[in-house]
């Protein structure tokens, strides 16, 4: 499909935003969200089974993790960059489409190289996703429900995490981990009649008014944004993704589980606390957050040994990082303006760069400093994002209710 085909600005005018939250096309965007941080994270529940089913080590199985995340990390910026004069819905669904196709390719593959290729396509449709959901979202609604609007858009993430993965995982050792992924297909085709049903459509930008990558880059505001996302996300994934060794250390190696659930239940009421707030308090919100991680990083460095300490640390986790994305996506998108999808695309390369190092960084501590270090890691990564975000005060973390000039 060229641009042409999707692409056409004598195209009827997009439809004016609705005084009430569109609760129907917005949790279609949510449900998007939910699609991709499942097809992405649901490997690494299912790594036995999977290694098993295509007869390789469970190392080789965890690079359908790994190839997922560089297909977004390779596509996000470069697609989103020749795709930005598309119509919206329609990108939308071919990428959903996508879904559907390497998922059921996922599901029926004997092959380790066919399985790999298919995970690689379906993360480049991820990385086209996530450059477009915030901007989607944002133009569904007036000025003062934008905020609001993103935080029920990106409601999918938090969910896949808290909810999707362990029941997924727990599907997966009854029906085992091809149906599965059957599963993720047909929820991509009900998603794709529920947004042909319930979401409206948008014009791509104007050639007129697209910026040069370099331009977006150093527009006023992006560059320090994109510096937090870094630095807040990495201190994220040090954390997450080494979470077993440090609770082994703690004493609680059982307690895994449960450490987990309370992050994920916590990051859900994040995620509604900041749709409440944002709109009005973004830079305080960005502040309180990292502020609190910080300090919860230190509590956990004094009270390691303590399981009632290590609870409320996982309970501060979640609620100041359940609404990171929102903050971060809502700020990027002021900044970016007309060229807000383009600026969405560098945060979600930004976020997988994070995600990526988090897991580097991480085992480099692991194998010299020891978890013992992880705190202290976190504490500073966390500390320089806080100053940086002080110093952001006229562009990139303003205060006062949040703008985006390029949405009409």
């Amino acid at each position: 499909m060229s641009s042409g085909t999707i692409a056409s600005p004598q195209q009827s005018p997009p439809p004016p935003a609705p005084e009430r939250l569109p609760w129907a096309g917005l949790i279609a965007l949510a449900m998007t969200g939910f699609i991709c941080i499942l097809t992405e994270t649901i490997p690494a529940g299912l790594l036995l089974q999977i290694s098993t089913g295509l007869g390789v080590t469970e190392a080789m199985a965890g690079q359908l993790v790994t190839l997922y995340a560089l297909g977004s990390l390779l596509a996000a910026i470069p697609l989103t960059t020749v795709t930005r004069g598309w119509r919206r819905r329609p990108l939308l669904l071919l990428c959903i489409l996508g879904f559907l196709i390497f998922n059921t390719v996922t599901a029926v593959s004997s092959s380790y190289p066919l399985t790999l290729a298919a995970r690689f396509f379906a993360g480049v449709c991820a990385g086209v996703l996530w450059g477009m959901i915030a901007g989607y979202a944002r133009r569904m609604v007036p000025e003062q429900l934008k905020g609001r609007a993103m935080a029920i858009a990106m409601a999918g993430t938090p969910l896949a995490l808290a909810l999707g993965v362990p029941a997924g995982t727990f599907l997966g050792d009854l029906a085992g981990w091809r149906n599965i992924f059957g599963v993720l297909s047909l929820f991509a085709l009900l998603l794709t009649l529920w947004i042909l049903w319930k979401l409206p459509d948008y014009p791509g930008e104007a050639a007129d008014k697209r910026l040069p990558l370099n331009k977006v880059f150093t527009s006023p505001g992006v560059r320090p944004i994109l510096f937090v996302v870094l630095a807040w996300v990495l201190a994220h994934n040090i954390l997450y993704t080494y979470i077993a060794p440090y609770l082994t250390q703690a004493g609680l190696s059982g307690r895994v589980d449960l450490v987990l659930l309370i992050f994920g239940i916590t990051a859900l009421l994040g995620i509604w606390l900041t749709g409440v707030w944002i709109d009005r308090h973004l830079r305080l919100l960005v502040l309180i957050s990292l502020t609190a991680f910080a300090l919860a990083s230190v509590l956990l460095s004094i009270g390691s040994g303590k399981p009632v300490v290590i609870y409320l640390v996982a309970a501060v986790w979640g609620l100041t990082f359940g609404g990171a994305a929102t903050l971060l996506q809502t700020a990027i998108a002021t900044a970016g303006g007309e060229s807000a999808d383009v600026a969405q695309s560098m945060l979600v390369t930004a976020w997988n760069l994070a995600i990526g190092g988090g897991g580097i960084a991480g085992g480099i501590l692991l194998e010299t400093t020891g978890v013992a270090s992880f705190p202290w890691a976190l504490f500073v990564l966390l500390a320089l994002s806080v100053w940086i975000v002080r110093r952001s005060r006229t562009h990139g973390f303003p205060p006062g209710t949040v703008d985006i000039q390029g949405d009409k």
